[in-house]
């Protein structure tokens, strides 16, 4: 009778696989490759389609948040950034980044509850709720085609360096990092699933395994507890460290909002 394989067997059958050993690789990245050359030619004529791409239904609920009036202060999105939102375009192109009032790193989820909270007297979205994933990718789709491009250096230069420890640290009861993934195994199979370099250029996503909108920091989360790792919280520092420092691997990609994934 054949003994079952233990965890710990597992993990170290997929380290080996997955080159655990390597030595570090070079902190700036190879030439990004969008997640969408990663899937297969039906998923991608899925994004292509904006008729029946499903993440539309997101932008159409994120449309109709942009002008409704909320909170005591009664005003909208649209009364500070414009009725399509032209104020905002190219944001999300440069978004993490660190807020020179407070210093601390936001993220668009950030940014919109922010907004909520200090200008429009509102309560903010509970993260990854669907009228905060809603709004997030229309705003994103805002930005459609133009190239990520955040910054790292000067006061984003702390929490780069502390995405990139994340990024690089094995983690898990299959001790495993992002890097051994989406750096050393690029482009080869994992099951039924090519591994991809690990881009955000298309967040919020609708993924067919969901059958839903999520965001960068539930893709981190089901990364994590995909490796039997126990997951930070959304919007937590850590993700947001981590979101800076994968952002800045696909500098130079365009916005896809929403990309279909699968």
């Amino acid at each position: 009778m054949r003994a079952a394989l233990t965890l710990a067997a597992l993990g170290a059958v997929l380290c080996g696989a997955l080159g655990a050993s390597a030595q570090e690789p070079d902190p700036t990245p190879r030439p990004p490759i969008s997640g969408y050359d990663y899937m297969a030619r039906a998923t991608q004529e899925l994004q292509d389609d904006d008729f029946v791409n499903p993440g539309f239904f997101a932008i159409d609920r994120g449309r109709r948040l942009w002008s409704e009036p909320a909170g005591a202060s009664g005003a909208a999105c649209a009364d500070c950034h414009g009725a399509e939102g032209e104020g905002l375009v190219g944001a999300a192109a440069r978004l993490p980044a660190v807020d020179p009032q407070t210093g601390a790193l936001m993220n668009l989820e950030g940014h919109i509850n922010d907004c909520r909270e200090s200008r429009m007297n509102a309560e903010p979205y509970v993260y990854e709720s669907e009228d905060l994933l809603a709004l997030t990718a229309y705003v994103s789709h805002l930005s459609r085609g133009v190239p990520v491009a955040v910054a790292v250096d000067g006061p984003a230069a702390p929490f780069f360096e502390q995405g990139r420890a994340l990024f690089f640290e094995r983690r898990g009861q299959l001790d495993l990092s992002c890097t051994q993934c989406h750096d050393a195994r690029a482009g080869q199979m994992l099951r039924g699933d090519r591994i991809s370099q690990g881009h955000v250029n298309g967040f919020p996503i609708y993924r067919l395994k969901w059958f839903a909108m999520g965001s960068r920091h539930r893709m981190f989360e089901w990364c994590n507890t995909s490796l039997r790792a126990e997951p930070f919280a959304p919007g937590s520092p850590e993700y947001l460290a981590l979101e800076l420092y994968v952002a800045w691997r696909g500098n130079g990609l365009p916005i896809e909002t929403p990309a279909v994934r699968r």
